[in-house]
């Protein structure tokens, strides 16, 4: 069974920075794509960012282009979203998830397939 295990979460001043990690166990991904995705309290989950296992090839939302940064290591099973010059708005649990055929990595949940559990960043003002 594919389990996803978000880290990496917690408080932090606007500004500052955190590194969220996601491992993927219970299968080996040869293909196919990792994203993060982020709900705020009140609002719908949105799309944050996707990278593909194999080419690197990352897609970002506009709103965090510039700031985060998404990054995989194959040898771990391990993404990770690196979160600089983070804002209030930027509050929200984030998680992880797979896409077992992405051929690009896409901004659609409905891609997804695997999910994980979430962890929550708080930006202070």
């Amino acid at each position: 069974q594919v389990q996803l295990v978000e880290s990496g979460g917690g408080l932090v001043q606007a500004g500052g920075s955190l590194r969220l990690s996601c491992v993927v166990s219970g299968r080996t991904f040869s293909s196919g794509a990792m994203g993060w995705f982020r709900q705020a309290p009140g609002k719908e989950r949105e799309f944050v960012a996707a990278i593909k296992w194999i080419s690197s090839s990352t897609l970002y939302a506009d709103s965090v282009k510039g700031r985060f940064s998404i990054s995989r290591d194959n040898g771990k099973s391990t993404v990770y979203l690196q979160m600089n010059s983070l804002k209030p708005e930027d509050t929200a649990v984030y998680y992880c998830a797979v896409d077992v055929l992405a051929g690009t990595p896409s901004a659609l949940e409905r891609h997804y397939d695997y999910w994980g559990q979430g962890t929550q960043v708080t930006v202070s003002s």
